[in-house]
């Protein structure tokens, strides 16, 4: 009679298996991995962290899991800034028990501490950088004045920085104190749709006639940018007091390997009926204008000769 086969063990079940020291897993090849910073380090018998981890080592079932806690981990991280990015892009109230609640999750705080915030309701809509969230406290900023204050109102929103009237202010004072922020705010590139703008035009011709030697370089630096491309176009959606609005960069559609020049930028509502510019909000203009110069800024540009 055969034996009966023993039951394999699953990889999670042979990691657990092994002595786990102070956040070090003995992957039973005499090296020990943990995570650092991030990255995955492996340790030697003798106690020495190495500068990489041994070829023979990347091969265990332990390295292979903590790979996929690092992509896990980044994965969250990425979550957190871009859910952050689209509340300050919609200037979204957020409930200031949210903002408790994932305060002490490291991922969520990198992109909110030193984000402006305001609150909306309550608190005489008080502004400044978000520095602290307690549950028995509030949400801590430090004002224009340099003080600090606990605010509890129940909603807070981080607004674009097209809507801050003391957008020089406070960067000033961001400088002055040496703050970095987790999201492009306060020194985001925004641009205002002056009174030079014809607000019943139906788009902006700054950016277009920009030469690309390859369409591919045009869509490829689109997409680097962050930018989705649909028929020929960068597109920028953006929510807008409860509206959707997406701009438009015309990049083109011929080969890919064609030379190409850059169009209009338009901007159309959710049917897709084009807009003017004077029913074009200010974050959906100035996102819009954003979005064509970095693609513009890429262009070829040709070398003057000497006469």
């Amino acid at each position: 009679m055969a034996k009966p086969k023993k039951s394999a063990k699953t990889k999670s079940e042979s990691v657990v298996g092994h002595e786990a020291d102070g956040g070090w897993i003995d992957t039973g090849t005499g090296y020990a991995l943990a995570l650092q910073g991030g990255k995955i380090v492996a340790r030697n018998a003798a106690g020495k962290t190495l500068a990489s981890v041994p070829k023979p080592v990347k091969d265990t079932d332990a390295h292979e899991m903590l790979e996929q806690l690092v992509e896990h981990l980044d994965a969250h991280e990425r979550s957190c800034r871009e859910t952050v990015e689209t509340w300050m892009l919609r200037s979204l109230p957020t409930p200031r028990t949210v903002i408790e609640a994932v305060w002490i999750d490291p991922a969520w705080r990198a992109p909110l501490e030193n984000a402006v915030v305001r609150a909306t309701d309550g608190d005489d809509e008080k502004l400044g950088f978000l520095r602290a969230a307690e549950a028995e406290r509030g949400v801590g900023i430090v004002t224009l004045d340099g003080e600090t204050e606990w605010i509890r109102a129940t909603t807070i929103a981080i607004p674009h920085p097209i809507l801050l009237e003391e957008l020089d202010d406070l960067r000033a004072l961001a400088t002055e104190l040496s703050l970095t922020q987790g999201v492009q705010q306060l020194f985001r590139e925004t641009f205002a749709r002056t009174a030079a703008k014809n607000e019943s035009a139906t788009s902006v011709r700054d950016f277009e006639n920009a030469k690309f030697a390859q369409l591919n370089h045009a869509l490829g630096k689109a997409k680097t940018l962050g930018y989705r491309v649909r028929g020929g176009f960068a597109t920028c959606p953006v929510w807008e007091a409860g509206a959707l609005v997406e701009a438009r960069f015309w990049l083109g559609a011929d080969a890919p390997e064609a030379e190409a020049y850059t169009g209009e930028l338009v901007f159309v509502d959710d049917k897709e009926r084009s807009l003017a510019l004077g029913a074009v909000g200010p974050v959906a203009f100035s996102e819009g204008m954003r979005m064509a110069s970095a693609i513009h800024a890429a262009r070829v540009v040709e070398e003057k000769k000497d006469e």
